[in-house]
């Protein structure tokens, strides 16, 4: 299993392997959740609370994001698609 900060900011995956933007995990890897919804960091705050399974993380999230996009989803929306993050069993990363 990748480590939370490996799945936050993973761009992709390369085969078995997935490609974790370096900079971005150097430079917001150590905020939380909700710090990073706060910062505008919706993909990377979504992505942290798929990790964490906290539904409490997760509507934070989606309260976020509704409130700076204007919209109306609610936790149970599908927002992988909208973020296009899709829990992967990978265990390897590759580090841009």
């Amino acid at each position: 299993m990748l480590s939370r900060q490996d799945f936050v900011f993973t761009i992709g995956y390369d085969g078995p392997a997935a490609v974790v933007d370096g900079q971005a995990k150097r430079r917001y890897g150590h905020m939380s959740t909700g710090t990073l919804a706060e910062q505008g960091l919706f993909r990377a705050a979504y992505s942290s609370a798929v990790y964490s399974k906290d539904p409490a993380e997760m509507e934070l999230v989606v309260k976020a994001y509704n409130q700076a996009a204007g919209t109306s989803y609610t936790a149970s929306s599908s927002l992988d698609r909208l973020f296009g993050v899709f829990p992967v069993d990978v265990r390897r990363s590759i580090v841009l």
